[in-house]
């Protein structure tokens, strides 16, 4: 009675405030409708100690019982989403236990190691099942929207390499270089000599398998190796979606391993997801507690002021800064529909368990980018202290037609760019 008592006022309190497509169903066959429209999420309640997670929302509670199966819920992942982001803004104070906290992660060689295989070593297979052909795992880049995915992802790379102002026969190092669609397209496209590391085995084999097929191993090396271990000087030098897997506190120190590997003329740029928080913390309502369990262990966010902080006190200077949270907002969705397209494929592949949490974590990405939760930021920089005339006068270069003449930015005069 206590319980039932508890449940009833909840749900007479929630009412009160806001009108939800949700249905209840409680294990002893009571349903409980939060809107009259006809219910676009269903939350399956099958025995009475599963009411706790219901009674505080917070998405780290009700993405564990979802994960776990204490509670079964049926729906889009983006409504389910939405409607249990308005039931934690309801039910919830932002403050205390669902503050955005910021964690202290312990970071060395193994854990970084053992977080990236977590992750990544799933199968290729079932990352092939959401992602483009060229299977590129981060934020893609949309002209005008209307860009199917496979298009958009080719136009990130393109715009990154632009952005680098690549040249002919350059040697380009990409950390965490996933399934080797950029250094591959930077060869293809420009003749650059490239070396991509990365931690995950799988994403290893099949890059190297990627190589070899397109006929570039004369010009694209592939590592199973962490960038702290890479020696040499790099004319270009990209990282894109692995700095959150550095750690707050050893932002400055990444930092300064690229500028170790980079030429004196030469340019990096660091692709990554940022908090919104000026004080690096999570997402509010325990999105951040979520991900952190099931999804990026030890992984880490900061604001935009504290990686351009650490990026100067690696004796990097920023020279562009570039917001792209309207795309990842869109891309994530892209995953999630093809996600839930190829769900009896996915869930074969991964177990329903990881099912269930890639499922909460695409569409809960995409949410809050699109909510402004979380951002996205690609940072062009160089070596600080370098004189201003080696510097362009205007972003225009990032921007010309294939095949234009592009500013050398220390590079030998007259490079061009290659057309194919």
């Amino acid at each position: 009675m206590f319980l039932q008592n508890r449940l009833s006022s909840w749900t007479t309190g929630i009412r009160q405030q806001i009108a939800l497509p949700l249905r209840i169903e409680l294990w002893n066959g009571q349903r409980i409708d939060f809107s009259p429209d006809t219910p676009r999420v269903t939350i399956r309640v099958p025995r009475a100690s599963a009411v706790r997670y219901l009674l505080t929302p917070s998405l780290s509670n009700l993405g564990t019982a979802y994960v776990e199966g204490a509670i079964e819920v049926k729906g889009k992942a983006r409504d389910m989403i939405a409607v249990v982001n308005a039931l934690a803004r309801t039910t919830l104070k932002a403050e205390g236990r669902f503050a955005r906290i910021v964690r202290s992660i312990s970071h060395d060689r193994e854990r970084d190691a053992q977080a990236i295989r977590y992750h990544y070593d799933v199968s290729n297979d079932f990352y092939q099942q959401f992602l483009d052909p060229n299977m590129v795992y981060s934020c893609a880049y949309f002209e005008t929207g209307q860009e199917d995915l496979a298009t958009a992802q080719l136009k990130k790379i393109d715009h990154i390499l632009a952005k680098i102002a690549l040249q002919p026969g350059q040697r380009l190092l990409d950390i965490g270089c996933g399934w080797g669609a950029l250094v591959i397209r930077a060869a293809q496209r420009y003749g650059a000599r490239c070396v991509g590391v990365t931690l995950s085995e799988n994403q290893c084999a099949l890059a190297r398998e990627r190589v070899r097929a397109a006929g570039l191993d004369h010009l694209v090396e592939i590592r199973l190796q962490d960038y702290r271990d890479v020696r040499g000087q790099f004319d270009r030098i990209t990282s894109v979606g692995m700095f959150e897997h550095v750690g707050l506190r050893h932002l400055p120190a990444y930092f300064a391993t690229i500028r170790a590997l980079l030429a004196d003329d030469g340019l990096a740029m660091n692709h990554g997801i940022t908090s919104t928080d000026p004080d690096n913390g999570e997402t509010p309502y325990g999105g951040g507690e979520f991900i952190q369990k099931y999804v990026f262990p030890h992984g880490e966010l900061a604001h935009l002021g504290q990686v351009l902080k650490a990026m100067q006190q690696g004796q990097l200077e920023a020279y562009d800064v570039e917001n792209l949270r309207r795309h990842y907002a869109r891309t994530c969705a892209l995953w999630t529909e093809n996600f839930e397209a190829a769900a009896e494929r996915v869930r074969a592949l991964g177990g329903d368990k990881r099912f269930r949490i890639w499922h909460v974590y695409l569409a809960g990405c995409s949410y809050a980018f699109e909510q402004d939760l979380i951002s996205l930021y690609q940072i062009v920089c160089g070596k600080a202290g370098r004189p201003a005339a080696t510097l362009p006068w205007s972003r225009r270069y990032m921007y010309a037609p294939a095949g234009a003449a592009q500013p050398s930015l220390g590079a030998p005069s007259g490079a061009v760019l290659s057309a194919s």
